[in-house]
């Protein structure tokens, strides 16, 4: 396990690691609720464009409310489990609207941290992502957006324990992580995921990150960086 001190510089190069053009965009509450069901367990891109398909094939909110799970997972491709996606697209949407009347929940903003994250989870389609997701986007607040390839990376570079998961994990990472950082720490350790740090032979070689990786160490990786192929997450 790393020491407080390495731990620090390991998370300064994985911030250092994010390009400027890859951090999201603002957007308001409950399109930041729609793009976590997109983000989680996913590259940017593919979430950026399951939004954008969202945003542009459909007229509104509404009409997304309305459509069937097909016309939604068509929306969604490129995903990962875009059923299960869609059906809680459509779950959340509908709750909205029953409780609202409208699509807009911009004033949990208005509301304390604490009750408007209490609010967020009460959602049936919420989970610890997505609404770590909004607080951290949307409501100012600091959490840390934990998915699998967050938690295997992490675990991975020695910054949390083997056996930490769930909320255990996400607070272990809010402690280590300063509130201003936490955007681009989610998106940074979501890059190195997705660029090197895939699930089954991971290409620590070719890892800005691997002379001070714990697992690459542990691995004895040669320095010789493997040709690049398609990434599962």
């Amino acid at each position: 396990m790393a020491t407080t001190i390495n731990k620090q510089r390991l998370l300064n190069q994985v911030l250092s690691v994010l390009n400027e053009a890859d951090r999201e965009e603002a957007l308001p509450v409950l399109q930041q609720f729609i793009f976590g069901l997109c983000r989680e367990s996913a590259t940017a891109e593919q979430a950026r464009q399951a939004y954008q398909n969202l945003s542009e094939q459909f007229f509104d909110w509404n009409e997304v409310r309305v459509s069937s799970v097909r016309e939604l997972e068509e929306a969604l491709a490129g995903l990962g489990d875009t059923e299960s996606r869609a059906q809680r697209l459509l779950s959340f949407l509908q709750e909205v609207f029953e409780t609202t009347f409208s699509f807009d929940l911009d004033t949990l903003q208005k509301k304390g941290l604490k009750q408007a994250a209490k609010q967020l989870s009460r959602y049936g389609s919420a989970n610890d992502y997505v609404c770590s997701w909004v607080v951290q986007r949307a409501l100012g607040g600091h959490a840390i957006p934990v998915d699998a390839p967050t938690l295997r990376c992490t675990r991975r570079l020695g910054l949390l324990e083997a056996e930490d998961e769930g909320e255990e994990a996400r607070a272990a990472l809010e402690h280590l992580v300063p509130k201003a950082k936490g955007p681009q720490f989610t998106d940074a350790i979501s890059q190195i995921a997705e660029e090197y740090c895939w699930e089954d032979e991971p290409n620590c070689a070719a890892c800005p990150l691997a002379r001070d990786c714990a697992t690459a160490q542990d691995n004895g990786e040669a320095l010789t960086a493997r040709p690049a192929r398609t990434k599962p997450r």
